[in-house]
This record gives C-alpha cells, sequence and structure tokens, in this order.
C-alpha cells in the first residue's frame, strides 16, 4: 500500500513549495542510483521521493490529491490526477533532472558525464464529454486521436532502409550539451538535451523519405479510457506513454484526458445527488399515490404520501451518482410540484367549490412569516 505523499517527504499539508523542493532534494541525493549502485532499496526510495515530488510540486496535481488522496493519481484503479500506478525509474530520473537540471548525481555537482537524455514526445490534451448514466457507474470509452507514431517507412529511425545513423558532433555522441557558469556562490552546471540530434546522440545520414528523418507521421489511434465513478467536470486523468511519440524511436508523451458533463434530460446533478421535478395533480397530492418516476438505470416506483405539499422533497436512496473516492452511492431527490388547473368545467367547478368547504365553512386563508 502507498504511502501518504506528505509523510515520504516528511512534511505538513500546508508545506510551501520551497519546504516541498528542499525535503526532495535531500532525499534525491540520499538515494540517488548514482551514488547508491545496486542498491534495490535506494532506488524504492528515491522512486517514491520522486513521485510525491511529482505530485506535491505541481498545484492541480496536489489540490486533487489533497482532496482524493492516491484515487486521484492511480492510473491502474481509474485515478484522473497523475497516473502513477506505473512510475518507475526512468520517471524518476526524470522528475529529478526536471527539478535540478541533471540526470546523474555527478552531474549535480559538476562532474561525470552524464548520461543521454532524449527528447521524448509531447503531451496531448483531449476532452472526453460522458452522461450522468456513465458518470454513476463508471465506464470504458474509445476515443479517437491523431498523434504521432512510429513511420512504418522507417520504423521510427528516420533513416532509409540500409543506412547507419552516425555520431552527432556537436555533443560527441552524448545526446547532452553542458554550460558551465561561475558566480560568486560558486559553479553551476547547466545539462540540456543536443539541439542538433535531440538528445540521441545520433544524426542521421541519409533521412527517410516518408518522414523526412523524423521517424514520426501523423496517425489516427483509438485508445481505451477506463473511466471510474463519480468522476465530474474539470476532473482529468492522465494515460502515460499515450501521447506523440518522440523523434526517431524515444519516448512517447502523456495523454491527458478532462472530463466534462453533458446535460442531462431529467437530472441536475449536486454533488453525489441528482435532482429532478416532478408534477403531480391536486387529487394525487390530497389522496397519495404510486408514481413512476426515471431513474439513471431506468425506472423505479416512488410512493406519493397522501397531503404532499407543493415544494416537499422526497429521497429516493442510493439512486444517485457513485462517490469517487470510496464508491458509495448518492441519493436521487424529487422536488413535487402540484398542479393547479386553470380551465375547469362546469362539473369540475362545482365538485371544487364542495371541496373548498368543510362542514359548510369556507377554507381560511393562512398567513406566515417566510423563513429565509
Amino acid at each position: 500500500m502507498k504511502r501518504d505523499y506528505y509523510e515520504v517527504l516528511g512534511l505538513e499539508k500546508g508545506a510551501g513549495e520551497a519546504e516541498i523542493k528542499k525535503a526532495y532534494r535531500k532525499l534525491a541525493m540520499k538515494y540517488h542510483p548514482d551514488k547508491n549502485p545496486g542498491d534495490k532499496n535506494a532506488e524504492e526510495q528515491f522512486k517514491e521521493a520522486a513521485e510525491a515530488y511529482s505530485v506535491l510540486n505541481d498545484s492541480q496535481k496536489r489540490a486533487q490529491y489533497d482532496q482524493f488522496g492516491h484515487a486521484a493519481t492511480d492510473a491502474g484503479a481509474g485515478g484522473f490526477g497523475g497516473g502513477f500506478a506505473d512510475f518507475d525509474l526512468s520517471d524518476a530520473l526524470r522528475t529529478f533532472m526536471e527539478g535540478f537540471g541533471s540526470s546523474s548525481f555527478d552531474d549535480f555537482f559538476g562532474g561525470g558525464t552524464g548520461s543521454r537524455r532524449r527528447s521524448r514526445g509531447s503531451d496531448l490534451k483531449v476532452t472526453l464529454k460522458l452522461i450522468l448514466e456513465e458518470i454513476a457507474e463508471g465506464v470504458t470509452k474509445t476515443i479517437k486521436v491523431n498523434r504521432m507514431d512510429s513511420c512504418d517507412s522507417c520504423n521510427g529511425t528516420g533513416g532509409e532502409k540500409g543506412s547507419m545513423p552516425t555520431r552527432c558532433t556537436s555533443c560527441d555522441g552524448s545526446g547532452q550539451v553542458r554550460q558551465i557558469s561561475r558566480s560568486l556562490f560558486g559553479q553551476f552546471v547547466n545539462v540540456g538535451a543536443c539541439s542538433n540530434c535531440g538528445g540521441s546522440g545520433e544524426v542521421v545520414s541519409k533521412p527517410c523519405r516518408s518522414c523526412g528523418g523524423d521517424g514520426r507521421r501523423k496517425k489516427l489511434a483509438q485508445i481505451k479510457v477506463n473511466v471510474p465513478a463519480g468522476v465530474a467536470a474539470g476532473n482529468y486523468m492522465t494515460l502515460r506513454g499515450e501521447g506523440n511519440a518522440g523523434p526517431r524511436g524515444s519516448d512517447r508523451g502523456d495523454l491527458v484526458v478532462f472530463f466534462d458533463e453533458k446535460e442531462h434530460k431529467y437530472f441536475t446533478r449536486h454533488g453525489a445527488d441528482i435532482i429532478t421535478e416532478v408534477e403531480i395533480s391536486f387529487s394525487q397530492a390530497a389522496l397519495g399515490e404510486k408514481i413512476e418516476v426515471p431513474t439513471l438505470t431506468g425506472s423505479a416506483n416512488l410512493t406519493i404520501p397522501a397531503g404532499i405539499q407543493s415544494g416537499q422533497v422526497l429521497r429516493m436512496r442510493s439512486k444517485g451518482l457513485g462517490e469517487l473516492r470510496d464508491g458509495r452511492k448518492g441519493d436521487q431527490l424529487v422536488k413535487i410540484q402540484v398542479s393547479t388547473p386553470t380551465k375547469l368545467n362546469s362539473s369540475q367547478k362545482k365538485l371544487f367549490e364542495q371541496l373548498s368547504s368543510t362542514n359548510g365553512r369556507k377554507d381560511k386563508t393562512k398567513v406566515r412569516k417566510l423563513q429565509l
């Protein structure tokens, strides 16, 4: 079971950005693989710290995590925040690089040769509209996405068939360029991907005619999205490795799926509850009756108690939406509206006149103070 991200970094829930970065830096430097070669426990600690930092250092992901816990970031459990169910060492190293500008422990202190940092494919964002019936139970949807995929002609290498890539002369095959600057505070090393080779350390001598040496072409992909019950407009899910392919076989970006809700014919959403209004007649209100009302799963019987007043709300237990955190069902709330007839024939008028008096006395008008 995953530990709380604040616990991992040794922080209180209200910790600021500087505190988060300082705590992560301390753990990252202690457990970095370059400092602990072959130590699996240190590697796991390094990954755990990087995963926690990736969420808490991002304001949107942190807000989702504070509200929903690990359900917001666990893609394998239908999460919709960071999607860290498969967070591995490469992700942890990339987080370290993005946080401190280096993938290597030695590089962080200005030494060492570093490792290749290949250009990653860009992320994609799509909006998926859902009806309340789908949100109530959760659903698997297949979406179509136009994205960059591996070129079929060169299998993603970017070169013509039979050609071999050559070492990049700009970075001498390292895939990185280093810039050293000095100040009153000491020497700083900034390491970035080589722009000439895109971080691969190699250049294509004979570019593929189909993709121009990029190794990618635009294709339509069909991707399955497992939507958990209870999502709301503005929630999102990150599908790791489903974005654009990187140039010449480098890693894919991510696909971020934002959720939206379609307007429903009968229901308005209020958290996990749904609300609708039912109009009934005077006789139904006075005598009571069992009526059929629509629900998210079809229809159900609702008992109208005798003497119900217009504006009263009846509750249908567990007929609402699933809760995102614990899966419990909300309720369906039915507001009763008693319909007043506008056109009466002579016999109907006579009947209402008879009903308007009890024991020969006319109904009295009652005035009450409105409680706001």
